[in-house]
């Protein structure tokens, strides 16, 4: 508990920059997360304490409700309570974004000076229209504070600076502490290339075992399997020794900036990552690419390569309102993706879906989905009580049943 108490301060206080006052709001600084309970983002809401602030809590959905959408709803707790510092997940402002929202929709906005986004990368094209929708509510230079790290460990691996330039799309920096770098196929670490999200060193808040698992074993094989004791290359060249201890491997794709290039880029999953034809690309490229297009609110994409099967790449994608996917639709599907990626990240099929299965913390479930197409039973592969939308499951079961019947016959 100590060790989350401190990277809580760091977090909040260094690096978020959290304080007790806020010159131009005369009730000081109010600070905003939205978050459910069981995510790390709660923690870090409520770390706000340790430097004194005022937290401003919603309980309730921020999409408004099934009948009637409404994408205002925490922008007009934010202008009642003047709010200073507003954070949401990045699939939030992607959903605002879409919904075509504006400061007259929401009220007086002007004492925002920082948005937060984690929880999934967070696009240029959904950064920079955040940016305009604050310019037009009287904050020209609004802040981005983008964060990733996990709630397996209470904390944060990327985060933002004040300080530091600001490019859409990609986050300032490494945090306080973390020692963190992006690793090739080979354990050797790299820069202005993408590789595995590894931690070399332990952050005070990392948990020593997992609930039930007394000898330790699903920890190591969730986090340090990959690289074990010894594993891995020095910056300069050579081993890093037996002495050296297990590596933490997060499970993400990242891109560490140099010098001439600064910042960081997580580009999704790595245990989800689309493998075409030899290459390799993150899904989030491929979702930029389709949730650019008007008519699709969500999609998801999973790549079915496994011990040597043939490749099998479906895509699934939520409609607007009263739309159906027709030929002319996949045809500007398969367009944007051909423009933006390469011919070779076009799907195999294109299946018009009612939602996306995401965490409670909105992430896409990807992996459960490949695992559901791959055969294996849902009660394996997924927790119901950590997703946001539990009863879109059985659709996916039904199609993994129909596709393994497809495909046996």
């Amino acid at each position: 508990h100590g060790g989350m108490l401190l990277v809580m301060l760091q977090l909040a206080v260094l690096h978020n920059d959290i304080g007790c006052s806020y010159a131009p709001n005369s009730l000081g600084e109010r600070y905003h997360w939205y978050s459910s309970t069981g995510w790390i983002m709660w923690n870090a809401q409520v770390g706000g304490l340790l430097g004194g602030t005022t937290c401003v809590l919603y309980d309730g959905n921020p999409g408004g409700s099934k009948e009637r959408p409404d994408w205002t709803v925490l922008w007009r707790m934010a202008a009642e309570e003047r709010v200073t510092f507003f954070g949401a997940g990045a699939a939030f402002y992607g959903h605002c974004m879409k919904a075509g929202i504006t400061p007259a929709a929401c009220g007086d906005l002007s004492a925002i000076r920082v948005l937060g986004s984690t929880g999934s990368p967070l696009s240029a094209e959904v950064q920079q229209w955040g940016s305009r929708l604050l310019a037009s509510a009287g904050v020209p230079q609004v802040w981005w504070c983008n964060i990733s790290g996990g709630t397996d460990f209470a904390g944060a691996f990327i985060g933002g600076n004040r300080e530091l330039p600001q490019t859409p799309g990609r986050m300032q920096c490494r945090m306080l502490g973390a020692a963190v770098e992006a690793w090739d196929e080979r354990g050797r670490p790299v820069l202005d290339a993408v590789g595995e999200l590894v931690c070399t060193q332990p952050i005070p808040s990392m948990p020593l075992f997992l609930w039930g698992d007394a000898d330790g074993a699903r920890y190591r094989a969730s986090y340090f399997e990959m690289y074990p004791p010894g594993h891995g290359r020095r910056p300069g060249g050579g081993d890093l020794g037996p002495e050296a201890g297990a590596v933490w491997r997060h499970g993400d794709w990242i891109e560490i900036g140099s010098s001439a290039h600064p910042g960081c880029v997580i580009y999704g999953r790595s245990d989800a990552t689309i493998n075409r034809h030899g290459l390799r690309m993150g899904t989030s490229e491929i979702y930029g690419a389709v949730e650019a297009l008007p008519e699709v609110l969500d999609s998801l994409v999973v790549d079915l390569e496994y011990l040597g099967r043939a490749s099998y790449m479906p895509l699934f994608v939520v409609l607007r309102s009263g739309l159906v996917l027709d030929d002319g639709l996949r045809a500007r599907i398969n367009d944007a993706i051909r423009a933006s990626l390469s011919p070779r990240f076009l799907p195999d099929e294109i299946v018009q879906v009612a939602e996306v299965p995401r965490t409670l913390s909105g992430k896409k479930q990807e992996l459960p989905v490949k695992k559901l197409l791959l055969g294996q039973p849902m009660d394996k592969v997924v927790n119901p009580d950590a997703m946001a939308n539990p009863g879109c499951l059985a659709w996916y079961v039904d199609f993994a049943r129909h596709r393994a019947a497809a495909v046996a016959s």
